[in-house]
């Protein structure tokens, strides 16, 4: 697969895209939009607040694993 990741720190959105051409996106959880082609294969990711929603997921993952 062919992966394309891409920060914009700018606007702080986080882009994971593969080749093909959107047809819809689906917002699944605030800030979190998946992009579908025309067969409603995900072609791409889309993370919003892309910093502040990742460090509440990593956060505490690093947390735990420091303990561990």
């Amino acid at each position: 697969m062919n992966l394309k990741v891409h920060y914009d720190p700018d606007v702080d959105v986080l882009y994971l895209a593969r080749p093909g051409q959107e047809e819809e996106v689906v917002e699944v959880y605030p800030g979190l939009n998946l992009e579908l082609d025309v067969s409603g294969e995900l072609i791409g990711v889309e993370i919003l607040k892309a910093s502040r929603l990742l460090k509440e997921v990593i956060g505490p993952l690093m947390q735990k694993a420091s303990t561990e």
